[in-house]
């Protein structure tokens, strides 16, 4: 059989701040919204935006930079992968909720806090974004 491929790569802004929590085995898992958006002109010379808005899941170490580094409006890279849930509520009514699990993040812009510190734990001010992959 041949092999499949689920890759998503974003680039947008955060929607709200990231919230972190933990599995009852205690990994970490931070979840957050990022929004992409598109500008078009149609051919009656209208301006036209979308704006899409992704759930982001992050787990482990990636999980718990994104909620001490991420912060809403600030400009984010995320690669990850679709992954869809489901689940039915107490009245037995079924829900799906699709999200794109994580696995590089790069901040983008502006970051949330001035000291933030690289991989390597020194500011590099040469460099305008970090890159966290797990």
């Amino acid at each position: 059989m041949a092999r499949g491929l689920n890759k998503v790569l974003i680039i947008g802004h955060v929607g709200r701040d990231p919230e972190m929590r933990y599995t009852p085995s205690g990994r970490p898992v931070t979840s957050f919204s990022v929004a992409t958006s598109r500008s078009w002109t149609s051919g009656e010379g209208e301006r036209h935006e979308e704006t899409e808005w992704f759930n982001i899941v992050a787990w482990g170490n990636l999980a718990e930079i994104c909620k001490s580094h991420l912060a809403k409006g600030q400009q984010v890279y995320i690669e990850g992968r679709l992954q869809t849930r489901s689940w039915e509520d107490e009245s037995g009514k079924k829900h799906f909720r699709t999200e794109v699990v994580a696995n590089e993040m790069i901040i983008l812009g502006d970051r949330h806090h001035d000291s933030q510190a690289h991989s390597s734990g020194e500011p590099n001010p040469e460099d305008d974004t970090d890159n966290y992959a797990f």
